[in-house]
């Protein structure tokens, strides 16, 4: 339910709706995401990697018209070839979203992984906020995230061939390394949703890494 007491022009009566999915992969691997406008980078970072199943153990960037957001500490020597400008400065109200509904969304490629590659392609729209709600949230997701350091899109076709076919050469390996709870189709949206809860919890507005090394 939409809230009653709705102004248009105030920002907390918008949230934003993230339809995402990893670039590469038929069938898609997607999520649909609900964000609170004070939502920051460094948080939806988060809850991309707390619902796509990844586990926060690769560098990672989000690209916005060509401007690289993410951790600045990590391009310490210098070697990006671009600056990166600090996450925890831009949230979703700092978006330049459009009242008229023909407009095209806001788009972000989220990249994870730069060995693997795996990008994220984010198309944000601003929504009305719903009474009793609690975001961030997943309302909707297809297909269970990638395992890590499985070779990229490629490497998990190759990974998906092997698991599937019990005559492959590496299908008892593979099963044995993904592990008895992997199943590329299944996907738990109420677990979703609880890692969700968990990283925000322990990210504190900021990355969970950050936190981890002050405590």
């Amino acid at each position: 339910m939409v809230s009653h007491m709705f102004d248009p022009f105030a920002p907390d009566s918008y949230i934003v709706r993230a339809e995402t999915h990893i670039i590469g992969i038929e069938p898609r691997i997607s999520r649909t995401l609900e964000m609170p406008m004070a939502l920051n980078l460094a948080q939806l970072h988060e809850v991309l990697q707390a619902s796509f199943g990844w586990t926060d153990s690769h560098l990672h960037q989000f690209n916005i018209g060509g401007i690289i957001y993410g951790a600045p500490e990590f391009d310490d020597d210098g070697l990006s070839a671009n600056r990166i400008f600090e996450a925890t400065e831009l949230r979703m109200i700092d978006f330049v979203f459009s009242y008229d509904s023909d407009e095209q969304p806001v788009t972000i490629l989220y990249e994870y992984d730069f060995g693997d590659n795996w990008r994220h392609l984010l198309r944000l729209e601003r929504l009305p906020r719903e009474e009793g709600v609690n975001y961030p949230r997943c309302i909707a997701a297809d297909r269970s995230g990638p395992p890590e350091d499985v070779g990229g899109p490629h490497g998990y076709a190759e990974f998906l061939e092997a698991w599937h076919d019990p005559g492959h050469d590496e299908h008892k390996a593979m099963r044995r390394w993904v592990g008895r709870k992997f199943h590329p189709e299944n996907c738990d949206l109420d677990a979703i949703n609880k890692a969700i809860v968990k990283a925000m919890r322990a990210s504190r507005g900021d990355y969970c890494f950050r936190g981890h090394q002050s405590s």
